[in-house]
């Protein structure tokens, strides 16, 4: 289970393809990678820096990809975040997961990158046009947290959900 937090930029193909190689019983690799947008809340963003608290910050990414370990049937999990100064179209952060089937991968996938933007100590600060400023978690990602709750709470799938009712 790697994670890194790193001032460096990291290559995309050769981490997923070693992540890829890693287990012959792999059957699917998915991945999301997060990249500095040049345009954020009507502003212009110049360049970003994320911040982090230092060990925090790794135990937290880690107790994440060991509750998607828990949650899904899931070989590996690869965690990659950047802090630092960073220019739009820089490289932030890769999560990248490894299964049998694709469906656990998905999941887990999306489960880790949701909880990261909410659950684990970054801080982003956006230098714009309009100067620097702080930026907040949104409340889609607040939402897609809620939704990893209330499976938690509820865990038969959608369809068996509705017809219990």
């Amino acid at each position: 289970m790697p994670i890194r937090v790193q001032t460096e930029d990291f290559d995309f193909a050769a981490e997923l393809a070693r992540l890829r190689l890693s287990n012959p019983k792999i059957g699917a690799v998915v991945s999301f990678l997060g990249t500095v947008r040049d345009l954020n809340d009507g502003s212009t963003v110049a360049q970003m820096e994320l911040e982090h608290y230092p060990g925090m910050t790794e135990k937290a990414l880690a107790a994440i990809v060991e509750q998607a370990k828990q949650r899904w049937d899931i070989f590996d999990a690869l965690v990659i975040h950047r802090i630092g100064p960073l220019l739009p179209l820089d490289q932030i952060v890769l999560v990248a997961v490894s299964s049998a089937h694709r469906g656990d991968a998905f999941a887990a996938c999306e489960y880790i990158i949701d909880y990261l933007k909410t659950e684990a100590p970054f801080w982003k600060k956006e230098h714009t046009d309009q100067g620097a400023r702080w930026v907040d978690a949104r409340s889609t990602d607040d939402d897609a947290l809620a939704k990893w709750e209330q499976e938690e709470q509820d865990p038969l799938p959608l369809p068996m959900r509705e017809s219990k009712k």
